[in-house]
């Protein structure tokens, strides 16, 4: 599906993978979930090989991607709780109250997520993630389906999850969230050819948030 990716990803530190579409960045944002298998290679969290059966490991991994993926018969506001219930979280109802407040879903809190608008169905699967304890992010496009005001509260958001020791691991064509939030990026290919600035051998390679943007902006360049 996509050329090999090699990258670390540290405690505190936001990497966002970028490329054409197609290329194999939710491909490899699913491997690090432990949903596929890598065809060689391994992936490790804490030195230990991923398993998406391991309480352990779905303790310390909060994903979003693509698909809608929430109780379709609980409301928004009883989603979270669950959610936050079955992690252990303390003072359920409080951080809940917080997590709907800083996604402007308040007003859809006793709402079903089917009756949720695009946009809001999105701030619920994020709200999911970050209702919950984690260790570590797999966002998949998260600006997807956000108005403006809600790219500019997930940039802030995820910059106070990195900066408080969250490891983020982003798929992105935002440009302004490239460049306010990554420390790295990776160029993810679907060959096994990088070109000249690339590794052939891994078929990706590792470059500062302003080439990510500059790769996001002219995939051809």
């Amino acid at each position: 599906m996509c050329a090999p990716v090699t990258v670390d990803v540290a405690a505190g530190e936001a990497v966002c993978l970028v490329g054409a579409n197609g290329a194999g960045k939710s491909t490899v944002l699913r491997a690090v979930a432990g949903l596929l298998e890598p065809l060689a290679g391994q992936v490790l969290l804490d030195g230990q090989p991923v398993d998406e059966r391991s309480a352990s490991f779905r303790r310390r991994v909060a994903c979003v991607f693509d698909e809608d993926a929430w109780f379709a018969e609980l409301s928004v506001a009883e989603h979270l709780e669950l959610v936050a219930r079955g992690h252990g979280v303390r003072d359920v109802a409080a951080v809940v109250d917080a997590e709907l407040a800083a996604q402007r879903l308040e007003g859809a809190a006793d709402q079903l997520p089917v009756s949720l608008s695009s946009g809001q169905k999105r701030r619920l699967l994020l709200a999911a993630a970050l209702v919950r304890p984690r260790a570590l992010l797999l966002l998949d496009e998260p600006e997807q389906r956000l108005d403006p005001p809600g790219r500019v509260a997930l940039l802030e958001r995820l910059r106070a999850e990195r900066d408080a020791g969250t490891a983020l691991l982003v798929a992105t064509h935002d440009t302004v969230l490239l460049r306010g939030l990554a420390d790295r990026a990776v160029v993810v290919d679907d060959s096994g050819d990088a070109g000249d600035a690339g590794d052939a051998a891994t078929g990706c390679r590792v470059v500062d948030a302003e080439e990510a943007a500059r790769v996001v902006s002219d995939p051809v360049a």
